[in-house]
């Protein structure tokens, strides 16, 4: 069940008014461009904190409109100035009753990136004329509630949405990935405190979103002690990795109904594959493109999503000492190897006995034969082993059983063999 996330993106304007006059009741401030303009609830009036003063009605300056008093009763749309030490201040006053939207209903129209919410009714424009009487008109704002979906930790989880729009007889949005309502609020009424609102039918989800994953099957942990060069060991990391590299891709997908994951090698396509998720073990070098598509019955689709992944080649060579003596370095007889498919070693002493062997690369012998601590010197070794990137003539078969010669040998197979000594 997916849990209540708020993500909430509001947009701030800054408020500015005239110094010497103040709004007496219930108020709100629009700066439009150093232009200050009041919206009352109703019942407008000023009040002067410097005293009685002359006031004018625009475009009037020449005139005082009223004289000589602290209060002023002024009228809707109207503007107003007074002057305070030769300098003039101008602000225009509204009531909300006249500004009020009248919305009918709204409609709902949607695709796979927007919704659009279509007023139908009256939106009263703010307008007044300025000081130079031309007329001026303020952009009017509203907020929008939703619901959408969000990323959590591990799953898409419920995200309350609000964001501020103009208030216009269209509002387009992002579209939702969730059934939802949308609730619309005038931004006058919210800064005025009234409790006023329209909220919109369900609206049923278009729209795809996709979060994917590429989780690394591991080897070990960073920072342990091992003799394989770049092996995996972080979860999400595609990047320069020995093989096998087994991966496990997953879509998470909302309101997908269909997808594909094409797999190229370079500009080759390799596989493709129609599950939400998928699992995959990259054996050859080279670098990889994973890219998912994903689509709906609403013909909405997700592209070009990607992964790039890197496989290392193959890489395998043999120490000449170890030194078994408990201090915790060079204790093992251990290869060096990246990308290592099959293996084998045999280690023999001076005399042709069989004192160790393996198959794991990842594994060494401790210097012991039977649980005994071997005599110092000098041994003899034997490795066959088969890179992921053998050719595939010889991954079909141990690489032991065809003696081939050293200058002959093909990329990917190892015939090894020489002396390796033991110190104590």
């Amino acid at each position: 069940m997916r849990r209540i996330l708020l993500a909430t993106i509001l947009l701030l304007s800054t408020v500015s008014y005239a110094f010497h006059v103040e709004g007496v009741g219930n108020r709100t401030f629009i700066d439009n461009k150093g232009d200050t303009l009041y919206i009352f609830e109703s019942n407008p009036e000023f009040k002067s904190n410097i005293g009685a003063i002359d006031w004018y009605r625009l475009p009037d300056t020449i005139t005082p409109f009223s004289s000589g008093t602290d209060y002023l009763y002024p009228e809707h749309g109207q503007g107003y100035a007074i002057k305070v030490n030769g300098q003039w201040e101008y602000f225009w006053t509204f009531e909300y009753d006249s500004l009020r939207p009248q919305i009918s209903g709204v409609e709902l129209a949607q695709s796979c990136t927007e919704t659009q919410l279509i007023l139908h009714g009256t939106l009263p424009a703010i307008e007044y004329k300025n000081p130079s009487n031309r007329k001026q008109t303020v952009a009017r704002t509203c907020q929008i509630d939703y619901m959408d979906a969000a990323w959590g930790e591990n799953d898409w989880v419920d995200s309350a949405v609000v964001v501020e729009k103009e208030l216009a007889a269209t509002i387009v949005l992002d579209a939702s990935a969730l059934a939802t309502h949308y609730v619309i609020t005038d931004k006058l009424a919210q800064e005025l405190g009234i409790e006023e609102a329209i909220t919109t039918e369900i609206c049923q989800p278009w729209a795809i979103k996709v979060h994917p994953l590429a989780e690394v099957t591991t080897r070990g942990k960073e920072g342990d002690r091992s003799n394989e060069v770049e092996r995996p060991t972080e979860p999400d990391n595609l990047v320069r990795r020995s093989a096998p590299l087994d991966v496990e891709f997953r879509s998470n997908g909302l309101n997908a109904e269909y997808y594909q994951w094409n797999l190229y090698k370079g500009s080759e396509i390799i596989l493709r594959r129609s599950e939400a998720q998928h699992r995959y073990t990259f054996t050859e070098p080279g670098n990889y493109r994973v890219v998912l598509y994903a689509s709906n019955s609403y013909n909405c689709e997700i592209d070009s999503v990607e992964f790039d992944v890197s496989v290392s080649e193959s890489m395998l060579t043999v120490p000449n000492v170890f030194t078994p003596n408990g201090d915790g370095t060079n204790d093992e007889f251990r290869v060096v190897y990246r990308s290592i498919k099959e293996f084998h070693i045999w280690v023999y002493n001076r005399w042709g006995k069989l004192v160790y062997k393996s198959d794991d690369p990842a594994k060494g012998w401790d210097g012991n034969i039977n649980g005994r601590p071997a005599a110092a010197g000098a041994y003899y070794y034997v490795i066959r082993a088969l890179g992921t990137d053998a050719e595939t003539e010889y991954m079909s078969k141990p690489a032991y059983t065809k003696k081939i010669k050293k200058q002959e040998l093909p990329i990917g197979v190892y015939q090894l063999s020489g002396d390796i000594n033991l110190l104590r």
